[in-house]
């Protein structure tokens, strides 16, 4: 885009704004749960299934749309998106039946896909290497404010007017974002113009990790140990594959040479995979357990994201002056020990302690995204910038399904087919000690990960 037809303000308040509206959703659905499953008679692990829909959609596409948008243009896929996403909105705010309620989530999945693999581009684009930890962490502020408000307006829409008020919220928002890219962004990004699409390596890439993440998730079944494994292997087969391509989809090439891009992306899946069900488990314990509505659970539930939104464009501003490895790990190590709190987590645990291990979760949470989305993008040339945008998209969605897979094989192992009675309340409390622990001992293994990142300042273009 020619520096005239550059309005980089405007760019920021189109991304912080989209940045919004996906984390809002998924924050606001998940208070909703108990009362979709009510009003559709979902068990656990189908409940489960209402967001772990939409984040495998999401996964599937994002890195094809990724590259479409280099080629194609940024802002054209990050506009489709937002129509899709808006669009499916509407859609599942008519659910009749479960059914369509699971279709729409997958529309808005692949909405979400367009959005999460341009958005950081676009940014990435508008802004000069000295600028983005500031602009990142402003958008990251965003994400998390989304996150912050989800819970409490999400539980007060529910509450008062029902679940289907949550998606007709998003409709008027959306319409408003279409519109203030249509008038004031002009031109175009698409450095990699006149390149082609691998097909094929495209359609393995999505299938393979469609079923990873679906047999991940239906374990311990027999049928689903046999899909993880047919996922790994296609996995396996993509990459080799995409050595040999002309023009490659995703280029592993990067995960072997670039070790700030390898180890970053590799720190943001086990981060997301360590913290993306506890905001699920911990709406389900308070609804249930503590017996809160949930206009109740989602003020509750509103500290861990309002400590991310208020220190994230602090800690994205730092990551432009201090290493992003060093600021993003001692953020992993803050998070893992929020996530060790909650193992002690019990049917008379005070609500104060609740939240005093979201502030931790938080903060943590806060030091480590933009911080290390800085040190992704910053670690590639400009060319590969929507590739890198939908690559640390896809670690989060992989991990926030992965995060989820742990939750309902739990279920699925403790509890059963059965829906959460009164009568199975000590089997899903076992449940949520179970994955606690695991997920503090993959933060711990996340901070390795982090730490061994290299340094980004010095190489930047």
């Amino acid at each position: 885009m020619t520096d005239n037809l550059t309005n980089k303000w405007a760019v920021l308040l189109v991304a912080g704004l989209a940045a919004f509206l996906t984390p809002f959703m998924g924050s606001a659905t998940n208070i909703a749960l108990p009362t979709i499953g009510q009003e559709f008679a979902l068990d656990a692990v189908a409940l489960g299934w209402v967001s772990t829909a939409y984040l495998l959609a999401a996964a599937m596409f994002l890195v094809p749309v990724g590259r479409l948008a280099d080629i194609h243009g940024r802002k054209r896929f990050f506009l489709y998106g937002i129509a899709l996403f808006t669009a499916a909105s509407l859609f599942t705010a008519l659910a009749p039946s479960a059914a369509a309620l699971l279709a729409g989530r997958v529309l808005q999945g692949v909405g979400s896909a367009m959005i999460f693999g341009t958005g950081v581009a676009i940014l990435t684009s508008a802004f000069p290497p000295g600028e983005r930890g500031r602009v990142l962490g402003l958008n990251v502020a965003m994400t998390y404010l989304g996150l912050s408000v989800g819970p409490f307006l999400g539980g007060l829409l529910t509450h008062q007017w029902g679940w289907r008020s949550i998606f007709w919220v998003i409709v008027p928002l959306g319409v408003i974002i279409v519109t203030l890219v249509l008038w004031k962004i002009k031109g175009e990004w698409a450095e990699a113009q006149g390149e082609t699409l691998d097909w094929i390596g495209s359609v393995t890439y999505s299938l393979a990790l469609a079923a990873l993440m679906y047999g991940f998730s239906a374990l311990p079944a027999w049928w689903a140990a046999g899909l993880t494994v047919v996922g790994v292997a296609g996995l396996v087969i993509f990459g080799f594959g995409e050595t040999k391509a002309r023009h490659p989809v995703l280029d592993v090439h990067l995960f072997r040479v670039n070790r700030v891009f390898a180890f970053s992306n590799l720190a943001a899946l086990i981060n997301y995979c360590a913290t993306a069900a506890v905001g699920f488990l911990l709406s389900l314990y308070l609804q249930y357990i503590k017996g809160l509505d949930p206009e109740q659970a989602g003020l509750v539930l509103i500290a861990q994201p309002v400590l991310q939104a208020v220190f994230s464009p602090l800690a994205g501003r730092l990551s432009d002056r201090v290493e992003p490895r060093l600021v993003a790990s001692a953020g992993m190590a803050i998070t893992a020990s929020g996530l060790f709190l909650l193992t002690f987590l019990h049917g008379g645990t005070p609500l104060e302690f609740i939240v005093f291990s979201q502030m931790f979760l938080g903060f943590g949470f806060a030091l480590f995204s933009s911080p290390n989305t800085n040190a992704v993008m910053s670690a590639v040339e400009k060319r590969l910038y929507g590739v890198a945008s939908a690559t640390l998209g896809t670690m989060r969605l992989t991990g926030q399904t992965l995060s989820m897979g742990i939750a309902m094989l739990t279920f699925a192992v403790v509890i059963g087919s059965a829906r959460i009675t009164p009568l199975n309340y000590p089997a899903f409390l076992r449940s949520a000690t179970i994955i606690f622990i695991i997920l503090t001992i993959l933060c711990g293994i996340g901070v390795l990960a982090s730490l061994v990142r290299g340094n980004v300042h010095g190489n930047q273009e």
